[in-house]
């Protein structure tokens, strides 16, 4: 697991980031392939933060904490983080058979919102391709409640077809799936 430490606003200690990496090195039981892993620790007047976000094998975990001791929202944080990783790694085995499948490429387009009221040709302000992961549905509203995403592009891994899965202002998710016919 690729682990990195960043202090915000609060003296880098190489106590701290060795309790937050001793701490991580924990979750390796857990996952099978290597994963990516940030620990942001930072001090906003008297409350300790620590956000973990943890990223890899199609799958993104976050846990972030306050206190008003760093050790403690590491250890809270980290408590977070398992209790979604337990949860993931027993799923029923049907769902982690999805990942046989290969990712479909995606483009994200976004367009001049000016340009379409001027009656002319929309015009591409940025442009980004991205990867489709394969994964249930159960799984995409899990990262959807983990994250800050307001939009997830999926491969369903029963249908393999592309899938859109966003977070809808009453604080429910929808889907958006092509119909079979």
């Amino acid at each position: 697991m690729q682990i990195s430490v960043t202090f915000r606003h609060v003296d880098s200690s190489e106590a701290l980031k060795d309790y937050a990496i001793r701490k991580l090195a924990k979750m390796d039981k857990y996952i099978d392939s290597p994963l990516e892993a940030n620990v942001v620790l930072g001090i906003e007047k008297f409350r300790h933060q620590a956000d973990i976000t943890i990223i890899g094998d199609g799958l993104k975990i976050k846990g972030r904490e306050e206190t008003g001791d760093m050790y403690s929202a590491i250890d809270l944080a980290m408590e977070k983080i398992e209790k979604q990783l337990k949860r993931f790694r027993e799923r029923p085995r049907s769902i982690k058979a999805g990942r046989n499948l290969k990712a479909l490429a995606a483009r994200l387009n976004v367009i001049d919102a000016q340009a379409v009221n001027d009656q002319s040709a929309p015009a591409i302000i940025r442009s980004r391709s991205m990867e489709a992961k394969p994964m249930d549905i159960e799984e995409a509203v899990l990262q959807m409640k983990s994250g800050n995403d307001e939009i997830l592009v999926f491969t369903n891994a029963q249908t393999t077809t592309l899938n859109i899965l966003y977070r809808r202002r009453d604080g429910n998710f929808g889907l958006i799936e092509p119909e079979v016919g």
